[in-house]
């Protein structure tokens, strides 16, 4: 499984990317809203944790933004704990909203809990041998060769 961590803090992208990875996930990490924005939509993740307040584009637009595409599972955390900022969060797409400081196990916990509930992978993409089609965004390759359609196919 694989798993984006947008996170500007290093000790806690880190922290969070060592336990994944001890857990046996595939860790990527994006610093900021704009390239972890960029990697969402452009690498295939199980799953996105995703900070709020972040540099060049806060989670709550690198949220909706990736929701007019992906619906992948994505887990809010956050030092804003406010009633109105979860419900934004959740109003806006996320799957599970975590305020900071948390224990790791409940992270994991929840990691794992969306993980189980999602079928993320049978439903954006076909993979067939060498074929692969991206039902998010509409693209074909067999191979490293790009395959255009028409629009009704």
């Amino acid at each position: 499984m694989r798993i984006l961590i947008v996170e500007d803090e290093p000790k806690m992208a880190s922290y969070l990317r060592k336990g994944l990875m001890e857990a046996s996930y595939t860790v990527d990490v994006a610093e900021n809203g704009k390239d972890g924005l960029f990697l969402a939509l452009h690498e295939n993740f199980d799953l996105i944790v995703l900070d709020v307040m972040l540099p060049e584009l806060d989670g709550f637009e690198v949220l909706k933004r990736l929701r007019e595409q992906k619906q992948t599972p994505v887990l809010l955390l956050t030092a804003r704990e406010a009633v109105e900022d979860k419900v934004a969060g959740l109003e806006l797409g996320a799957d599970d909203y975590l305020p900071k400081p948390f224990a790791y196990a409940e992270f994991l916990a929840r990691i794992r809990s969306l993980l189980r509930r999602s079928p993320r992978n049978a439903r954006d993409m076909l993979l067939i041998a060498d074929l692969e089609v991206d039902l998010i965004k509409r693209r074909v390759r067999r191979g490293d060769t790009r395959i255009d359609l028409t629009a009704q196919e």
